[in-house]
């Protein structure tokens, strides 16, 4: 399930087979990497939301999805998303789910009001679950997915190692894989804490294309 998936930094992941390649938040792509079918936005954030990769991995038929304030920035065939929608869009079936803070120091990080999003996708007979910038919310507990990628970086921003892991002992997907950290926040060693605190859900760690910028 995950051969086919790439992780660059931070939440950026493509996902290919030999017909279709999708990306949610690209960040640290590169001029040989190739267009997207369909684009995943969660968020506005400048580590999710970069308007000059989007421009670069964009082709005629290129479709965007992304929450309301970001693609009023955006040009093309751009569909604007909220929590708690479905949509195909490039032959992609997916549900938008939430995706913000309730612990009470992170609350204007990610504010519930703002309509951010996950997004549980279908692809080449498996689905994931592409978490964005979230705490761990009850409402996520019921997600069926295959796949879940989940952040982990922790303070200021998001859920850390121990929060994801025991949502993930909640979700039960069949395998969970750790984002977010490393580079702007969070340690490359969160992973292992997260292994730990998921268990005993199996955890797939992935190596970034790019170099971590954080011990």
């Amino acid at each position: 399930m995950l051969e086919q998936v790439t992780w660059f930094r931070q939440s950026a992941m493509r996902f290919r087979t030999a017909g279709l390649t999708v990306y949610v938040d690209p960040w640290g792509t590169g001029e040989e990497d190739e267009p997207a079918d369909l684009i995943l936005i969660t968020h506005v954030h400048d580590d999710h939301f970069r308007p000059e990769e989007i421009d670069r991995l964009k082709k005629d038929s290129t479709q965007i999805a992304a929450p309301r304030d970001v693609a009023n920035e955006l040009s093309g065939a751009v569909t604007p998303v909220s929590p708690g929608q479905s949509h195909v869009l490039a032959g992609v079936s997916f549900l938008t789910v939430p995706a913000y803070n309730t612990v009470e120091h992170r609350l204007q990080r990610h504010p519930r009001s703002k309509g951010w999003v996950g997004y549980v996708f279908a692809f080449d007979g498996s689905t994931y679950y592409h978490s964005g910038d979230t705490d761990a919310l009850p409402e996520l507990e019921d997600i069926e997915t295959d796949v879940a990628m989940v952040c982990i970086g922790g303070d200021p921003f998001t859920m850390g190692p121990d929060e994801a892991g025991r949502l993930m002992r909640r979700m039960k997907p069949r395998t969970a894989v750790p984002m977010h950290y490393g580079f702007r926040v969070g340690s490359p060693s969160q992973a292992e804490e997260f292994r730990r605190a998921a268990d005993p859900i199996p955890v797939e760690v992935l190596r970034p294309t790019n170099a971590f910028e954080r011990d």
